[in-house]
């Protein structure tokens, strides 16, 4: 929680805390009076208030999910960065929706001999300093990634940093790795992963970044590796975030090279071998893209997230009141840059290395495509700001009615299936010696 946050608390701001307390408590006596209520649902007809509970006759869970939602619009009258920080009050005090509906076995899918339930997670930024993973996981998300995690606490930019661009479901961010720090990261870690155990629940990433002062980036990120490494089941190095300068410049071939071969050696000497993914920028053309494949590939990095946000303002963004405010933009206007990098990094790496796609998706039919250009997960962050948790279930429920629709068993049959030739490829039996 940022310092400053509750002794400045706007009207406005105390007045959505009241209403969550109020709808809280509504949600309480619900399930409490649930049996109840779908008793006496079953004898409503359609029209006015009884249709609209009718439609979740079968399914009061949703019910819950889309009424925290509807708060939407009353957040969105806040200061981006102060719906943030009231999002994150309201999953600390357990105003988060529980889901207890089980993920079909459709959407199960094994990466770095982890099984995921489900292959949407939610992208670092959201809960920077790892705050509230247990209750992000309870809504439902296959995995959770928090940060960027710094080596020392730094307060970020200044403020405003933070711009919703409402007609086009997208934000630009200049936050600029605002973190508490590894040593209090790794406090709320340490309580999460005991809460984690206890629930046999998700999955968690760990997204480093480096000191805005630091001249050392080898030595920041071998610090996080080394004190949350531990706590994390996979790890993140963020070269990609556009709101620290000369971070970017780390994505070059021979600068990435020394970075990655560091710290990798740092993982190494864990007690397990947690997997090192890289983080990537949208805005990097194919000779770019090659160096980082060949990077990749050579020294066995475990993954790859396309994208971070991109400092491009396609369209008519540019000419948006907000259009022109420096950071990273995220949303809907990144969804196709996103994807089409996503798909060449599939086709350079051969689907070798495992790919989470990020950027823009709103819906199922957005996280599909994303698993057809190759990725093995997908993350949103953008689409919870603007529809709410509601918008989990409903894009798992629409990704497995994808699934279905083309023929697919599972997401793990579905990954890179736009490179029908890589796939046969990948599939074929491996040659050895008793062949």
């Amino acid at each position: 929680m940022i310092p400053d946050f509750e002794c400045s608390m706007s009207g406005l701001a105390i007045l959505v805390r009241v209403f969550l307390r109020i709808l809280h408590a509504i949600i309480i006596i619900y399930h409490h009076l649930e049996s109840y209520i779908q008793r006496r649902l079953s004898y409503l007809s359609a029209g006015g208030l009884a249709g609209t509970f009718a439609v979740y006759r079968h399914d009061l869970k949703q019910l819950e999910f889309d009424a925290l939602s509807s708060l939407g619009p009353l957040l969105r009258l806040l200061d981006a960065e102060q719906a943030h920080n009231i999002g994150l009050w309201a999953a600390r005090h357990g105003f988060f929706p529980k889901e207890t509906r089980e993920d079909p076995p459709s959407l199960s899918v094994s990466v770095w001999g982890r099984t995921f339930s489900n292959p949407v997670g939610l992208a670092a930024g959201f809960d920077k300093n790892g705050e509230v993973v247990p209750e992000l996981l309870d809504m439902g998300f296959g995995f959770v990634e928090v940060g960027s995690v710094t080596p020392l606490a730094q307060p970020g930019n200044s403020k405003p940093r933070c711009f919703r661009l409402k007609e086009f479901d997208a934000v630009i961010n200049r936050y600029g790795f605002n973190s508490v720090g590894v040593d209090e990261a790794k406090k709320n870690l340490s309580q999460a992963r005991s809460r984690m155990l206890e629930n046999g629940r998700g999955v968690l990433g760990v997204n480093l970044g480096k000191n805005k002062t630091s001249e050392d980036a080898v030595a920041d990120y071998k610090v996080g590796v080394r004190e949350l490494g531990p706590l994390a089941d996979y790890l993140v190095i963020n070269i990609s975030s556009p709101n620290t300068p000369g971070l970017r410049a780390l994505q070059n071939r021979k600068e990435l090279e020394t970075l990655v071969s560091g710290v990798l050696q740092e993982r190494d000497q864990l007690a397990s071998r947690v997997p090192l993914l890289v983080k990537i920028a949208p805005d990097l053309v194919r000779e770019d893209l090659e160096d980082i494949t060949k990077v990749s590939m050579k020294l066995r990095v475990d993954g790859l997230i396309v994208s971070n946000t991109t400092i491009d303002r396609p369209g008519p963004i540019a000419s948006h009141p907000h259009g022109q405010e420096a950071g990273g933009l995220s949303g809907k206007p990144l969804f196709a840059m996103s994807t089409a990098v996503l798909r060449e990094m599939y086709s350079l790496t051969s689907g070798s290395i495992p790919l989470i796609g990020v950027g823009g998706v709103s819906n199922g039919r957005e996280a599909y495509e994303k698993i057809r250009a190759g990725a093995s997960l997908v993350e949103l962050y953008t689409s919870l700001s603007y529809q709410g948790p509601s918008v989990v279930p409903r894009v798992k429920k629409e990704l497995d009615e994808c699934l279905h629709a083309d023929g697919f068993t599972s997401v793990q049959d579905a990954i890179g299936a736009d490179h029908p030739d890589l796939k046969k490829k990948l599939n074929a039996p491996k040659k050895g010696l008793l062949w």
